[in-house]
């Protein structure tokens, strides 16, 4: 069994080929994900799908065919040219899957590191999988050492202090070019989702008041009321209202196409400071004198600011990284060597049986010995495994061995894909994310 992930992310993938990679909802995730576990060679996948990545991470037999699978569904998904896909996806296999992972979980690999969002999301986009039933142990096996990873990346530095996401750089962002003025100034928050609630926070911190529209109005009332007095709650309908009253708008929805289009614009002399956090995007391009549009890449630049103020707390984040997946990697090497240890016995037991039978049918051993002989016999292959299997276990935690693990079962015939490894966490135990 391998693991691998396909990566489209800020990294490799600008923004429009994220927002044709991207998806809009659970339903497509899991359309895509009942797609690729009919495939032989892949047991399990989730997908993360977020405003700066997709990832695709997947248990297979196959590396090889499973990547190829990839770029054929999220081709024919995207409606992107097969190469193109190829060209853009960076792709991950075993230790550099479980590293990549354990890296986005902990905030690392992030346009803003340290943001708070992604662990939440990896572990939401793995739980829509599960319940899906196309992700199960195998793939649950990296969520608990990437979540207690993410754990200890927060606990040992300062990376995650005072959380950045990208709804904070915008806001940041309009502060540094508002200056003080932003004081008292009403921002427009599109989408009652959880990135809009966050600059709704940010710009209260900020000294702004809110106006967020939301679909539902029960729904934004509801969410505007835990938030404070200086936020007003409205639909989507008086969207035109308040785009041609304030110059200051943010905006994170679903929406598959931008809602926000020219022909909204009434009032062309009003200065507009705008921010869509949302892929796809949410504002369509626009020829305005006094409009000035800041997109998801276009924080890239702070988002390089951070890391290199952080980039101390990112070093040792990351020897925290390659720990967890060291420990790991040796945790699931010695885990999966005790369904071999005890088929091993278990055919030694199969032995005896047959030669046991075969004894007192060709009258070399009376019945009534049978106990005492089979109890030696036993005792016997006890004391002649006692110390091999000692040393698999032993061998079993170092990476150079894995072939001669792999020997072994070639050479006893034993199968272990099938094997459910928690009935083993006695000898191996680890406290992980349950599923």
């Amino acid at each position: 069994m391998y693991y691998q992930v396909m990566s489209f992310s800020h990294k490799n993938c600008d923004q429009d080929m994220r927002e044709k990679l991207a998806f809009a909802n659970d339903e497509e995730k899991i359309e895509m994900l009942n797609q690729l576990v009919e495939f032989e060679f892949i047991h399990e996948a989730f997908i993360v799908s977020t405003c700066n990545r997709v990832e695709v991470v997947l248990a297979t037999r196959d590396n090889f065919s499973s990547y190829h699978t990839v770029l054929g569904l999220m081709s024919q998904k995207s409606g992107l040219n097969f190469y193109d896909v190829k060209s853009t996806g960076v792709r991950y296999d075993d230790e550099e899957a479980v590293q990549h992972i354990f890296s986005v979980v902990s905030s690392l690999d992030s346009l803003v590191v340290g943001e708070s969002q992604i662990t939440g999301q990896v572990k939401e986009a793995f739980m829509l999988s599960h319940r899906n039933g196309t992700a199960g142990r195998k793939l649950n096996r990296i969520i608990s050492y990437a979540v207690k990873c993410a754990a200890e990346v927060r606990n040992a530095t300062n990376i995650s202090q005072n959380p950045i996401s990208i709804a904070s750089v915008a806001v940041a962002q309009a502060h540094k070019l508002l200056g003080d003025s932003m004081s008292g100034t009403t921002a427009v928050v599109v989408g009652a989702g959880e990135m809009g609630v966050l600059a709704t926070k940010h710009l209260l911190r900020a000294g702004c008041d809110v106006v967020m529209l939301g679909r539902e109005q029960e729904k934004v009332e509801q969410i505007a009321e835990t938030l404070g007095e200086n936020v007003k709650a409205g639909t989507m309908e008086k969207l035109p209202k308040y785009l041609n009253r304030y110059r200051l708008l943010f905006s994170a929805t679903s929406a598959r196409e931008p809602i926000i289009t020219q022909e909204l614009i009434e009032n062309e002399t009003i200065p507009r400071l705008w921010f869509d956090m949302a892929i796809p995007r949410d504002i369509e391009d626009m020829d305005l004198d006094k409009l000035q549009i800041f997109r998801i890449d276009d924080l890239r630049t702070i988002s390089q600011d951070n890391h290199a103020l952080r980039e101390e707390q990112a070093v040792r984040a990351n020897e925290i990284v390659e720990k967890y997946k060291e420990e790991f990697y040796a945790w699931l090497r010695a885990l999966s060597i005790e369904p071999v240890i005890k088929e091993m016995r278990e055919q030694v037991n199969e032995a005896i049986d047959v030669e046991m039978q075969r004894a007192i049918k060709k009258g070399f051993v009376p019945a009534e010995f049978e106990a005492n002989m089979r109890k030696m016999a036993e005792q016997m292959f006890k004391r002649f495994l006692h110390e091999p299997t000692q040393n698999l276990r032993h061998s079993s935690t170092e990476k150079e061995n894995a072939n001669c693990i792999e020997a072994i079962k070639k050479m006893f015939n034993i199968d272990t894909e099938n094997i459910d490894l928690k009935q083993y966490k006695n000898d191996h135990h680890t406290k992980g994310y349950n599923a």
